[in-house]
């Protein structure tokens, strides 16, 4: 009775430990509609963009009307926040004229986007993923983004 106990308590601490989720193309896709449902309601047409943990591109919806320099923005914007484990919208504080970060934009290939609308999408304190919106303003971006981040647990529950 005392090793079952013991075991209990074992895989409780581990359990919490390890992030079971991944970025898979189901969730993406999931929180891509989403998303994209908030976008509607919004009156907005915007290229949506999921990336795993290490920035690589796992779904993109491009919705009708979109812009097509959007698709490389919304995928930038995945990128930097897996590269950078913030939001664009932080980092594009870091990145002015006289903060420490200045000039960071022009790195990585011009990979680095410093506008808003990129999300880092976490598990608890794990990273598994980003979020990238382009195609509104900056602020119409940022806020479609951090409703999607905002979603994760709930799409990931419906799962």
């Amino acid at each position: 009775m005392e090793k079952q106990h013991l075991e209990k308590i074992v895989n409780s601490l581990v359990g919490k430990a390890i992030v079971k989720e991944v970025m898979s193309l189901k969730l993406a896709v999931a929180l891509i509609q989403k998303v994209e449902e908030k976008a509607r309601e919004m009156d907005m047409r915007v290229v949506i963009a999921v990336s795993d943990a290490s920035g690589r591109p796992v779904a993109v919806h491009c919705m009708d009307g979109a812009y097509h320099g959007s698709f490389d923005v919304a995928l930038n914007k995945t990128y930097t926040s897996t590269a950078f484990q913030m939001s664009t919208k932080e980092l594009s504080r870091l990145c002015q004229p006289g903060q420490d970060l200045y000039g960071l934009q022009f790195s990585n290939d011009g990979k680095v986007m410093i506008l808003g609308g990129g999300e880092p999408l976490t598990v608890g304190d794990t990273m598994i993923g980003a979020l990238g919106v382009s195609g509104g303003t900056a602020t119409q971006d940022t806020e479609l983004a951090a409703y999607g981040r905002a979603m994760l647990k709930e799409v990931i529950a419906c799962l």
